[in-house]
């Protein structure tokens, strides 16, 4: 207990005396710092007081993929902090290959008597996938919000970035370079956002008069690797620029120009797709359409937070607005 208590006031940057005071639920402590140390008892792993528990309904799940895309990090950031301002703690729930599934992570936040879950980048985004954990959630009114664009029979509330418009953007963009054979490294085809950006470049294409090609459009995973290899099958085929489903198969793609002897962007151009961290930095920046993440993310908070205070929310989607940020990655034919 000891050990504890000088863990816990650390962290908070309190004395041990106050730590007591909260876990023996003794008055004179502020709101705040009460807050802040039950915070850090989850955070550490502690099990709160008997009579504490009750507070566990306080607790917000946010289950992620595997923290490699530097979108995810940044997201799980945002909402963190929008959620602690509201008096709730998040909890950090990552998919990886061979862990805890997206199921079993419901069913842990669903005994730990969460108040609502978020969801980014989960299984909801893929047709072919099993789904009946979220209808579990719809089924018993758990609020629950879901990043992105899912299929259509799950009846949750989304906040999406406007795929159809990231694309004109992307394909006018090229267009005015000069470049007319566009190649498509996208996700998995059952993936929903890589389809509504298919659609759109199809649509968007025909009516700037450009090829629609299928030997120009590759599916893969979303990595660096999956990148290189859906990119490394466009380039023979004649494409002078890539359009991404995100910034690491774009890294991906650009790996695979330059190990097939191509100068990105002398020879090809290539566009991402987030405006991740540190894409600035690259060589050469990447150019990549930016998903305004930081006011998605308020949003997502904003519609859990009036659905667990017991207000309405429509199982629909809001869509935001992308923005094309051009950098050295493309250039003219």
């Amino acid at each position: 207990m000891t050990r504890r208590l000088a863990e816990v006031a650390l962290k908070v940057g309190v004395s041990e005396a106050t730590v007591s005071r909260v876990l023996n639920g003794r008055s004179g402590v502020s709101a705040s710092t009460r807050a802040a140390v039950l915070t850090a008892l989850d955070v550490m792993g502690y099990e709160r007081p008997t009579q504490l528990r009750g507070d566990r309904a306080r607790l917000v799940g946010l289950v992620l993929p595997e923290l490699q895309n530097p979108i995810f990090p940044a997201l799980a950031e945002i909402m963190g902090n929008a959620l602690a301002q509201q008096g709730f703690t998040p909890v950090l729930c990552t998919r990886t290959a061979g862990g805890v599934s997206e199921a079993e992570y419901v069913e842990l936040l669903l005994q730990q008597q969460v108040s609502g879950v978020v969801f980014a980048g989960g299984l909801y985004a893929q047709a072919d996938a099993v789904h009946s954990h979220y209808h579990h959630l719809a089924e018993r009114r758990l609020p629950t919000v879901l990043i992105n664009a899912a299929v259509d029979h799950l009846g949750l509330p989304q906040i999406s970035c406007d795929d159809a418009v990231a694309v004109e953007q992307v394909v006018g963009h090229l267009s005015s370079l000069g470049h007319e054979k566009i190649g498509l490294v996208l996700g998995p085809t059952d993936h929903v956002p890589s389809q509504r950006k298919l659609e759109a470049f199809r649509a968007y294409a025909a009516k700037l008069g450009l090829p629609v090609l299928d030997e120009l459009i590759e599916h893969g995973m979303f990595s660096i690797e999956g990148g290189h290899a859906a990119a490394a099958r466009l380039y023979p085929r004649g494409a002078t620029a890539v359009l991404c489903a995100s910034d690491l198969l774009a890294l991906g793609a650009i790996r695979a120009a330059r190990r097939q002897g191509l100068s990105v962007p002398e020879d090809v151009s290539v566009v991402g797709y987030d405006d991740s961290a540190l894409m600035n930095c690259t060589d050469p920046p990447l150019t990549t359409t930016r998903q305004p993440i930081e006011a998605m993310g308020r949003a997502v908070v904003e519609l859990l937070v009036k659905r667990i205070n017991g207000g309405e929310v429509a199982a629909e989607e809001l869509l935001f607005a992308p923005e094309l940020v051009v950098r050295g990655s493309t250039a003219r034919r």
